[in-house]
């Protein structure tokens, strides 16, 4: 009777793990990389990628000189937030890529395991 107990634990932990087990893992990649996106506030960045940094801007004045001077900081303010903006989401982009390198490789190595497992314990054993 003991046996019988036994080889359905195995059986359920390898239905399990080739079945729900498995589409957990894919689950759990989206899960890290939609947190990933919320984390860099990609669609933030996207939406205001041209607007001033820190929304730094300057008023013109009356005369032409004050114009001109206000057009060249607001200028320079776009440009730097641009500027950040844009290296804040090329580092997104590598940390997706990172990311997604991390997820296939998980869901690869996770019908494997098992396996690796059993092989650790004969090669021990012998």
């Amino acid at each position: 009777m003991l046996q019988y107990e036994v080889i359905m634990v195995i059986l359920g932990l390898f239905s399990w793990w080739y079945g729900r087990g498995w589409a957990g893992v894919l689950k759990s990649t989206q899960h890290r990389l939609a947190s990933l996106g919320e984390m860099f506030s990609i669609k933030i960045l996207l939406n205001t990628l041209f607007a001033p940094w820190r929304r730094i801007i300057t008023y013109p004045g009356a005369g032409l000189d004050a114009r001109l001077r206000a057009l060249g900081d607001n200028l320079v303010s776009r440009c730097v937030g641009f500027t950040v903006r844009f290296f804040v989401l090329l580092a997104a982009g590598v940390a997706f890529l990172c990311m997604i390198a991390v997820g296939i490789l998980e869901l690869v190595v996770w019908p494997l395991t098992p396996l690796l497992a059993a092989a650790l314990i004969v090669k021990g054993l012998l």
